[in-house]
């Protein structure tokens, strides 16, 4: 049974940084899942954040993180990671991470493993 466990959450305020983690445990390898972010903001959809390759070689990001957010991940560990720097008030929402053999079906939010979420809240 495949569980994604997210840690790192909190309250910042804007302009610091956080890193979220998601510790993999299940029967796949992890390192033949792609893993990725997403994110949830009351009275929003869920939004598309950031995913990495098996290897880590290939990242993507959405628009609006890229050159802050960092998306890591260590196979040794099952576990990936989201660095989030320099946050912005706009940034706050439960984080979801999620894994799938597809990226494709991970990018459209129909990965088959989801975490619970860790909730990023940002103050001025």
């Amino acid at each position: 049974q495949v569980q994604l466990l997210e840690s790192g959450g909190g309250l910042v305020q804007a302009g610091d940084s956080l890193r979220l983690s998601c510790v993999y445990s299940g029967g796949y390898s992890f390192g033949n899942l792609v893993m990725g972010w997403f994110r949830q903001a009351p009275g929003k959809e869920r939004e598309f954040v950031a995913a990495i390759s098996t290897r880590g070689y290939v990242t993507n990001y959405t628009g609006s993180v890229e050159g802050r957010f960092t998306i890591s991940r260590d196979n040794s560990k099952n576990t990936m990671y989201l660095q989030m720097n320099s946050l912005k008030l706009e940034d706050a929402a439960d984080y979801y991470c999620c894994a799938d053999r597809s990226l494709a079906k991970l990018r459209r939010a129909e990965a088959d493993y989801w975490g619970q979420g860790t909730q990023v809240t940002v103050s001025s």
